[in-house]
């Protein structure tokens, strides 16, 4: 597949919707016995690297927000402590927490927000290798195939003539040994038959 070739498919394939092919068992299979061409393998690292980063930046994301509405809970409640310093020790340590989290869910978000874009040209760069392969390993099963089919045609016209060969063959052993029963007679023949493996099965 040409560099030209890969753009004016990638153009077709922008609207449509492609499954993450790590995440397809049956992806997987297309490859014997696991074995992935260096390009492949390449790619696929790439797609599951955005996978995993995406799975870890919302996971990081939903934690922070538990911690943070800990914290919100924890300034309610020191709103009721009495005692002035704690109070404001508490709170502003509880404050600046917050503001900490609130940078990192913001650089979290921004992140994922990315993240789609990157993954779907990666998933979609590994289709392309995957169908290039795929195409590329048919037209070499479909050249072989045809190559077996003439060696088996072959094999099937050798075969008839030496299936006719022995046919004939039995036939006329079978011929000569009743020629020469009928000739020199069955004591004759039997003498013989003990030194010969001709006829023994007649």
């Amino acid at each position: 597949m040409t560099g030209e070739d890969r753009e004016r498919y990638a153009a077709y394939l922008k609207n449509k919707k492609i499954p993450v092919l790590t995440l397809e068992h049956k992806w997987h299979k297309l490859f014997p016995k696991g074995k992935k061409p260096v390009q492949i393998a390449e790619l696929e690292k790439r797609v599951n690297d955005c996978v995993k980063q995406e799975s870890g930046l919302r996971t990081d994301i939903k934690d922070l927000k538990k911690l943070k509405k800990k914290l919100m809970d924890n300034i309610v409640q020191n709103m009721e402590d009495t005692a002035k310093d704690t109070k404001s020790k508490k709170m502003e340590e509880s404050e600046r927490l917050i503001h900490e989290i609130n940078e990192k869910l913001e650089d979290y978000e921004n992140q994922l927000l990315d993240l789609p874009n990157e993954l779907k040209a990666a998933n979609t760069a590994l289709m392309l290798e995957t169908m290039d392969y795929c195409y590329r390993q048919m037209h070499t099963n479909s050249e072989d195939i045809e190559e077996i089919a003439r060696w088996i045609a072959d094999v099937r016209v050798e075969l008839k003539k030496n299936i006719l060969r022995k046919q004939d063959k039995e036939i006329r052993n079978k011929m000569m040994y009743t020629y020469m029963h009928d000739i020199f007679g069955l004591e004759v023949i039997d003498i013989f038959d003990l030194d010969n493996d001709e006829g023994k099965e007649e």
